[in-house]
Protein backbone atom coordinates (compact mmCIF):
# COMPACT_ATOMS: atom_id res chain seq x y z
CA UNK A 1 0.00 0.00 0.00
CA UNK A 2 2.81 2.46 0.49
CA UNK A 3 4.52 1.43 -2.32
CA UNK A 4 1.37 2.04 -4.50
CA UNK A 5 1.49 5.64 -2.74
CA UNK A 6 5.08 6.30 -3.55
CA UNK A 7 4.72 5.70 -6.97
CA UNK A 8 1.60 7.81 -7.43
CA UNK A 9 3.34 10.59 -5.81
CA UNK A 10 6.07 9.98 -7.97
CA UNK A 11 4.18 10.22 -11.33
CA UNK A 12 2.20 13.33 -9.75
CA UNK A 13 6.06 14.86 -9.61
CA UNK A 14 6.78 13.77 -12.58
CA UNK A 15 3.85 14.89 -14.59
CA UNK A 16 4.47 18.41 -12.20
CA UNK A 17 7.45 18.73 -13.92
CA UNK A 18 6.84 17.48 -17.32
CA UNK A 19 3.72 20.33 -17.24
CA UNK A 20 5.76 23.41 -16.00
CA UNK A 21 8.53 22.24 -18.63
CA UNK A 22 5.81 21.97 -21.26
CA UNK A 23 4.17 25.54 -20.36
CA UNK A 24 7.74 27.24 -20.17
CA UNK A 25 8.80 26.14 -23.98
CA UNK A 26 5.44 27.59 -24.91
CA UNK A 27 5.78 30.45 -23.23
CA UNK A 28 6.42 33.48 -26.20
CA UNK A 29 4.96 35.71 -28.81
CA UNK A 30 1.92 34.40 -30.20
CA UNK A 31 0.33 36.58 -33.23
CA UNK A 32 -2.59 36.01 -35.60
CA UNK A 33 -5.79 34.29 -35.67
CA UNK A 34 -7.32 31.02 -36.56
CA UNK A 35 -5.60 28.74 -39.36
CA UNK A 36 -3.19 31.80 -39.45
CA UNK A 37 -1.84 32.34 -36.20
CA UNK A 38 2.13 32.03 -35.65
CA UNK A 39 3.82 30.83 -32.61
CA UNK A 40 7.06 32.07 -31.71
CA UNK A 41 7.73 30.31 -28.49
CA UNK A 42 10.63 29.58 -26.57
CA UNK A 43 10.93 25.83 -27.79
CA UNK A 44 11.05 27.03 -31.39
CA UNK A 45 13.76 28.61 -30.76
CA UNK A 46 15.36 25.88 -28.91
CA UNK A 47 14.88 24.01 -32.07
CA UNK A 48 16.20 26.35 -34.27
CA UNK A 49 19.48 26.90 -32.18
CA UNK A 50 20.29 22.85 -31.90
CA UNK A 51 19.27 22.72 -35.87
CA UNK A 52 21.66 25.40 -35.91
CA UNK A 53 24.26 23.45 -33.97
CA UNK A 54 24.24 20.00 -35.68
CA UNK A 55 23.75 20.88 -39.25
CA UNK A 56 27.30 23.25 -38.31
CA UNK A 57 28.95 19.81 -37.19
CA UNK A 58 28.13 18.26 -40.38
CA UNK A 59 28.72 21.29 -42.53
CA UNK A 60 32.50 21.42 -41.01
CA UNK A 61 32.48 17.45 -41.00
CA UNK A 62 32.24 17.68 -45.24
CA UNK A 63 34.65 20.62 -45.42
CA UNK A 64 37.26 18.92 -43.96
CA UNK A 65 36.61 15.71 -46.05
CA UNK A 66 36.38 17.07 -48.89
CA UNK A 67 39.49 19.63 -48.48
CA UNK A 68 41.65 17.15 -46.91
CA UNK A 69 43.91 16.13 -50.25
CA UNK A 70 43.58 19.22 -51.63
CA UNK A 71 46.73 21.97 -52.38
CA UNK A 72 45.93 25.21 -51.12
CA UNK A 73 44.81 27.51 -53.97
CA UNK A 74 41.71 24.65 -54.60
CA UNK A 75 41.55 24.19 -50.78
CA UNK A 76 40.52 28.25 -50.72
CA UNK A 77 38.51 28.46 -53.67
CA UNK A 78 36.47 25.38 -52.41
CA UNK A 79 36.23 27.12 -49.07
CA UNK A 80 34.65 30.15 -51.19
CA UNK A 81 31.97 28.34 -52.96
CA UNK A 82 31.17 26.39 -49.77
CA UNK A 83 30.74 29.67 -47.85
CA UNK A 84 27.74 30.60 -49.93
CA UNK A 85 26.67 26.22 -49.86
CA UNK A 86 26.64 26.79 -46.05
CA UNK A 87 24.32 30.00 -45.69
CA UNK A 88 21.64 28.16 -48.80
CA UNK A 89 21.53 25.36 -46.17
CA UNK A 90 21.14 27.32 -43.07
CA UNK A 91 17.83 28.92 -44.76
CA UNK A 92 16.65 25.31 -45.71
CA UNK A 93 17.55 24.34 -42.32
CA UNK A 94 15.12 27.24 -40.74
CA UNK A 95 12.30 26.79 -43.38
CA UNK A 96 11.99 22.92 -42.43
CA UNK A 97 12.80 23.11 -38.67
CA UNK A 98 9.71 26.06 -38.49
CA UNK A 99 7.69 23.50 -40.71
CA UNK A 100 8.07 21.04 -38.04
CA UNK A 101 7.18 22.92 -35.35
CA UNK A 102 3.65 23.78 -36.84
CA UNK A 103 4.59 26.96 -38.57
CA UNK A 104 2.71 27.84 -41.84
CA UNK A 105 5.82 28.70 -43.73
CA UNK A 106 3.48 29.58 -46.91
CA UNK A 107 1.80 32.76 -44.75
CA UNK A 108 5.82 33.89 -43.93
CA UNK A 109 6.29 33.79 -47.23
CA UNK A 110 3.18 35.55 -48.83
CA UNK A 111 3.35 38.36 -45.83
CA UNK A 112 7.35 38.73 -46.79
CA UNK A 113 6.71 38.55 -50.70
CA UNK A 114 7.12 42.65 -51.25
CA UNK A 115 10.23 42.53 -49.11
CA UNK A 116 11.93 39.17 -50.92
CA UNK A 117 11.05 41.70 -54.58
CA UNK A 118 12.63 44.27 -53.07
CA UNK A 119 15.59 42.61 -51.43
CA UNK A 120 16.25 40.81 -54.92
CA UNK A 121 16.12 44.10 -57.07
CA UNK A 122 18.77 45.87 -54.45
CA UNK A 123 20.68 42.57 -54.24
CA UNK A 124 20.86 41.76 -57.95
CA UNK A 125 24.66 42.81 -58.07
CA UNK A 126 25.20 41.11 -55.51
CA UNK A 127 24.20 37.88 -56.46
CA UNK A 128 25.83 38.14 -59.92
CA UNK A 129 28.87 38.90 -58.29
CA UNK A 130 28.21 35.64 -56.34
CA UNK A 131 27.48 33.68 -59.02
CA UNK A 132 30.34 35.36 -61.35
CA UNK A 133 32.66 34.09 -58.09
CA UNK A 134 31.35 30.59 -58.25
CA UNK A 135 32.30 30.29 -62.42
CA UNK A 136 35.57 32.20 -61.93
CA UNK A 137 36.46 29.07 -59.51
CA UNK A 138 34.72 26.24 -61.06
CA UNK A 139 36.13 26.97 -64.62
CA UNK A 140 39.64 28.34 -63.51
CA UNK A 141 39.72 31.14 -65.89
CA UNK A 142 41.66 33.17 -63.54
CA UNK A 143 43.51 31.63 -61.00
CA UNK A 144 46.24 33.59 -58.18
CA UNK A 145 48.95 35.54 -59.73
CA UNK A 146 47.14 36.12 -63.03
CA UNK A 147 47.84 39.01 -64.69
CA UNK A 148 45.28 40.83 -66.09
CA UNK A 149 44.11 44.40 -67.33
CA UNK A 150 41.01 45.57 -66.43
CA UNK A 151 39.89 48.97 -67.44
CA UNK A 152 43.49 50.29 -68.31
CA UNK A 153 44.71 48.97 -65.40
CA UNK A 154 47.36 46.28 -65.03
CA UNK A 155 47.42 44.47 -61.88
CA UNK A 156 48.52 40.80 -60.27
CA UNK A 157 45.62 38.90 -58.84
CA UNK A 158 46.45 38.02 -54.77
CA UNK A 159 42.80 37.09 -54.17
CA UNK A 160 39.88 35.54 -55.35
CA UNK A 161 36.93 35.34 -53.01
CA UNK A 162 33.66 34.42 -53.52
CA UNK A 163 32.14 38.37 -54.13
CA UNK A 164 35.03 40.12 -55.36
CA UNK A 165 38.65 40.08 -56.78
CA UNK A 166 41.77 41.44 -55.40
CA UNK A 167 44.53 42.66 -57.60
CA UNK A 168 47.75 44.90 -57.17
CA UNK A 169 48.59 47.32 -59.56
CA UNK A 170 52.43 48.58 -60.97
CA UNK A 171 52.02 51.38 -58.25
CA UNK A 172 51.28 49.18 -55.43
CA UNK A 173 47.63 49.99 -55.34
CA UNK A 174 44.70 47.24 -54.74
CA UNK A 175 42.36 47.01 -56.71
CA UNK A 176 39.01 45.10 -55.65
CA UNK A 177 37.08 44.07 -58.68
CA UNK A 178 33.67 42.78 -58.69
CA UNK A 179 32.99 39.26 -59.74
CA UNK A 180 30.43 40.04 -62.44
CA UNK A 181 32.73 42.20 -64.43
CA UNK A 182 34.57 38.65 -65.42
CA UNK A 183 31.66 37.28 -66.87
CA UNK A 184 30.14 40.68 -68.88
CA UNK A 185 32.96 42.46 -69.84
CA UNK A 186 36.12 41.50 -71.42
CA UNK A 187 38.96 41.33 -69.06
CA UNK A 188 42.53 40.55 -70.47
CA UNK A 189 44.64 37.69 -68.68
CA UNK A 190 48.19 38.44 -69.84
CA UNK A 191 48.88 34.67 -68.17
CA UNK A 192 46.21 32.83 -69.02
CA UNK A 193 47.63 30.01 -71.17
CA UNK A 194 51.26 30.49 -69.90
CA UNK A 195 53.44 33.21 -67.88
CA UNK A 196 55.52 34.35 -71.32
CA UNK A 197 54.43 37.19 -72.87
CA UNK A 198 55.82 39.17 -75.94
CA UNK A 199 56.29 42.64 -75.64
CA UNK A 200 57.12 45.62 -77.92
CA UNK A 201 58.86 48.78 -77.91
CA UNK A 202 58.11 51.33 -81.00
CA UNK A 203 59.69 53.97 -82.60
CA UNK A 204 60.63 55.97 -85.73
CA UNK A 205 63.80 56.95 -87.23
CA UNK A 206 64.50 60.21 -90.03
CA UNK A 207 64.05 58.98 -93.15
CA UNK A 208 67.17 58.35 -95.00
CA UNK A 209 68.37 56.25 -91.90
CA UNK A 210 70.33 53.14 -92.64
CA UNK A 211 67.55 50.54 -92.13
CA UNK A 212 69.85 47.79 -91.91
CA UNK A 213 72.06 49.48 -89.06
CA UNK A 214 68.59 50.10 -86.98
CA UNK A 215 67.78 46.87 -87.06
CA UNK A 216 71.43 45.49 -86.10
CA UNK A 217 71.06 48.13 -83.13
CA UNK A 218 67.45 47.19 -81.92
CA UNK A 219 68.88 43.62 -81.46
CA UNK A 220 71.76 44.32 -79.79
CA UNK A 221 69.47 46.58 -77.12
CA UNK A 222 67.63 44.13 -76.23
CA UNK A 223 70.04 40.80 -76.32
CA UNK A 224 71.58 41.00 -72.73
CA UNK A 225 68.62 42.69 -70.81
CA UNK A 226 67.93 41.27 -67.54
CA UNK A 227 64.28 40.06 -67.78
CA UNK A 228 64.29 39.00 -71.24
CA UNK A 229 63.82 35.49 -72.64
CA UNK A 230 66.97 34.14 -74.93
CA UNK A 231 64.17 31.79 -76.54
CA UNK A 232 62.03 32.63 -78.04
CA UNK A 233 64.47 35.05 -79.82
CA UNK A 234 63.91 38.92 -80.00
CA UNK A 235 62.66 39.92 -83.44
CA UNK A 236 62.71 43.37 -85.46
CA UNK A 237 59.98 44.62 -87.67
CA UNK A 238 59.76 47.72 -90.09
CA UNK A 239 56.67 48.42 -89.97
CA UNK A 240 55.70 51.03 -91.81
CA UNK A 241 56.48 54.01 -93.81
CA UNK A 242 55.29 57.22 -91.77
CA UNK A 243 54.29 60.72 -92.41
CA UNK A 244 57.88 61.90 -90.46
CA UNK A 245 59.71 58.71 -89.84
CA UNK A 246 60.43 54.80 -90.58
CA UNK A 247 58.31 52.99 -88.11
CA UNK A 248 60.07 50.07 -86.24
CA UNK A 249 59.49 47.89 -83.68
CA UNK A 250 61.58 45.83 -81.52
CA UNK A 251 59.65 42.64 -79.90
CA UNK A 252 61.02 40.15 -77.39
CA UNK A 253 59.48 37.72 -74.45
CA UNK A 254 59.52 38.14 -70.68
CA UNK A 255 58.46 35.53 -67.92
CA UNK A 256 57.25 38.15 -65.79
CA UNK A 257 54.66 41.04 -67.59
CA UNK A 258 53.93 43.05 -64.33
CA UNK A 259 57.73 44.22 -64.28
CA UNK A 260 56.77 45.20 -67.84
CA UNK A 261 57.44 49.29 -67.33
CA UNK A 262 61.21 48.79 -65.88
CA UNK A 263 62.15 46.55 -68.73
CA UNK A 264 60.74 48.31 -71.80
CA UNK A 265 62.38 51.90 -69.99
CA UNK A 266 65.87 49.82 -70.00
CA UNK A 267 65.52 49.00 -73.34
CA UNK A 268 64.97 52.91 -74.40
CA UNK A 269 67.98 54.00 -72.62
CA UNK A 270 69.83 51.46 -74.60
CA UNK A 271 68.10 52.64 -77.65
CA UNK A 272 68.95 56.45 -77.33
CA UNK A 273 72.80 55.68 -76.31
CA UNK A 274 73.35 53.31 -79.60
CA UNK A 275 71.74 56.01 -81.72
CA UNK A 276 73.60 58.92 -80.71
CA UNK A 277 76.61 57.33 -80.79
CA UNK A 278 75.56 56.06 -84.72
CA UNK A 279 74.18 59.63 -85.02
CA UNK A 280 70.52 57.65 -86.36
CA UNK A 281 68.17 60.78 -85.26
CA UNK A 282 64.52 60.13 -83.98
CA UNK A 283 62.49 62.86 -85.49
CA UNK A 284 59.49 64.56 -83.89
CA UNK A 285 56.16 64.79 -86.34
CA UNK A 286 56.65 67.94 -88.62
CA UNK A 287 55.15 69.87 -91.21
CA UNK A 288 56.00 72.32 -94.23
CA UNK A 289 53.69 75.16 -94.75
CA UNK A 290 54.41 77.01 -98.32
CA UNK A 291 52.84 80.34 -98.35
CA UNK A 292 51.88 81.32 -101.51
CA UNK A 293 51.61 85.44 -102.85
CA UNK A 294 48.84 86.06 -104.99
Amino acid sequence: MQESSNNKAKDIFENDILGSVQNFLELGIHFGKGEKEIHITIGLILLLFLAFLFTSFVLKWLRVFFTRKMQTDDKLKFISVFKFIRYVVYLVVIVVTMSAAGINISILLTASAALFVGLGLALQELFQDIIGGIFIIIDKSLSVGDIVEVNGKVGKVFEIKLRTTRCITRDDKVVIIPNHKFISETIYNYTQNHKTTRETVRLGVAYGSDVNLVTKLLEESVIDEKGILKSPKPFVVFEDFGDSALIFAINFYISDSFSDPRIKSAIRYKIDAKFREHNISIPFPQRDVHIKNS
